[in-house]
């Protein structure tokens, strides 16, 4: 697999779980001509005043999205863990199914200008 954003090739588990977590979040419903039910519910909640409903709301995007499109990591937790350039960055923490081992991502969402 290859790093879209170095072009290098992936060399982890973590890295390349990391990446398609990304593209989950980041890809709106709908957005797929041949699978229209890839993404999440992200993009619905930009440019929404940031604030303890929005958090909560993406706790719910993130997790269904994952749950549903990434196999390879069982969800313990996700927490935001800064507010930074009218963004949140969410940290997922779990468990790769494939090793066992304990994984710790960091996912930064731009949310528009709704601080």
């Amino acid at each position: 697999m290859i790093n879209k954003k170095s072009g290098q090739t992936i060399s982890t588990v973590q890295e390349s779980i990391q990446q398609a977590i990304e593209d989950i979040i980041t890809t709106p419903i709908g957005s797929r001509v041949m699978r229209r039910t890839y993404g999440s519910l992200i993009f619905e909640l930009i440019d929404q005043s940031i604030n303890d409903a929005l958090i909560l709301k993406c706790y719910s995007a993130i997790y269904t999205a994952i749950s549903r499109w990434e196999d390879r990591i069982s969800i313990s937790q996700i927490y935001m863990s800064n507010v930074k350039d009218n963004g949140l960055v969410f940290d997922i923490e779990g468990f790769s199914q494939i090793t066992g081992q304990q994984m710790n991502l960091r996912i930064p969402l731009n949310m528009g200008a709704g601080a």
